[in-house]
């Protein structure tokens, strides 16, 4: 957590919009909530400021481990960072205790709009630490976790509801199982009561946890799980979402209506390789525009990141992206030198040379 830790929370480092609030303005216009996935090492501040100036509602943090965020003021100040007047953000944890689970959630909620647990991270050592998709086999012990959490909010004056100032979201984040009857028995257990809810939305990532991402998500699948549950519980698509013309989502009324909220039981959209490509994704741009790439740059002028990060990002914004269109701001010799520069001066100058060649106009990256 950043300097804002040292301010007080009158002082507007303390959200005071809860996510459902989001939901219902969203769901007013039928249209999706759109949200930036908790991403390992890339959901930085920086890049989250990046997204959110690009029609993003809500974005996630990379999942931070509770035991070290609950024992650690270092893995605090190093995982998690804020700004004076953050953007709306959830804080995600991989956890496989309730109290462990309960005691990050109020730690983060005093300068986040929520918690989510992770249920989906399919990587082999989560799963052997009974994190991450290695929970989607623990339903009950998911549900003690969520329901154990919503106790500690509300013994230290967090609530649920979504017209308070103090309102929080706890959610959970999962992938699908080959028995997809396991999957609705999880959902299940984990919202508890539909008329109260343990959980106030899901998001569901429609891959097993040994299918690889180049295999395209279950369509099947997810329309089986939304016209489950989507009456009951908002739920967000996450997986393959790499451009909002041609969404991966099956609609239940006529074949040719673009999806929607009304039609598909689905209420929001989540993206990871494709905003890591096109910060602005969600504004509707086909491939990443130079604006992205200076509002980035300006965003890590005022919360800096590691030069190699930096390069990362940028070459992926500079690349051929993921979506239909492969247009690159950058052809792949210019990536290379720019992943070789040595300093971020180095690569301001860089950008802003590459920026006047490609568009005629002067850059304005190096104009902080």
């Amino acid at each position: 957590m950043d300097s804002a830790r040292s301010e007080t929370l009158g002082e507007g480092v303390c959200p005071t919009l809860h996510p459902l609030k989001i939901f219902d303005a969203a769901r007013a216009s039928d249209r999706f909530v759109y949200t930036c996935a908790p991403m390992v090492r890339y959901g930085k501040l920086a890049f989250r400021q990046t997204v959110h100036e690009y029609g993003v509602d809500l974005s996630w943090t990379p999942m931070i481990l509770s035991k070290e965020f609950n024992r650690s003021q270092v893995a605090r100040d190093s995982d998690f960072t804020t700004s004076r007047n953050p953007n709306p953000t959830i804080v995600q944890f991989g956890a496989n205790d309730p109290q462990e689970f309960s005691r990050s959630a109020t730690l983060a909620v005093p300068f986040a709009n929520g918690v989510d647990l992770n249920c989906g991270c399919p990587q082999s050592w989560a799963c052997a630490s009974s994190l991450g998709a290695a929970l989607m086999d623990k339903r009950e012990l998911v549900r003690d976790m969520v329901a154990e959490a919503r106790e500690a909010l509300r013994r230290d004056g967090w609530d649920r509801d979504r017209e308070s100032k103090r309102g929080r979201s706890v959610s959970v984040k999962i992938r699908i199982q080959k028995d997809l009857r396991k999957t609705v028995d999880f959902i299940n257990t984990v919202i508890g009561n539909p008329d109260e809810p343990l959980v106030d939305f899901i998001t569901i990532h429609p891959r097993t946890r040994s299918t690889p991402s180049t295999t395209p998500i279950n369509t099947e699948a997810l329309a089986l799980l939304a016209s489950e549950f989507g009456g009951k519980i908002p739920l967000f698509l996450s997986g393959d979402v790499f451009a909002v013309s041609s969404l991966p989502i099956p609609s239940q009324t006529a074949e040719d209506d673009a999806p929607r909220p009304s039609n598909t039981n689905i209420a929001g959209l989540m993206a990871a390789r494709g905003l890591l490509c096109n910060p602005a994704l969600f504004a509707d741009h086909p491939t990443c525009p130079w604006s992205a790439v200076e509002s980035f740059m300006r965003n890590v002028a005022r919360a800096p990141i590691p030069l190699r990060l930096v390069q990362y990002h940028l070459g992926e914004m500079c690349g051929p992206g993921m979506g239909a269109e492969k247009g690159a701001l950058l052809d792949k010799k210019e990536r290379m030198v720019l992943h070789g520069l040595e300093s971020m001066l180095d690569v301001v100058d860089f950008m802003d040379e590459m920026r006047s060649l490609k568009t005629g106009r002067a850059g304005g990256l190096s104009r902080f």
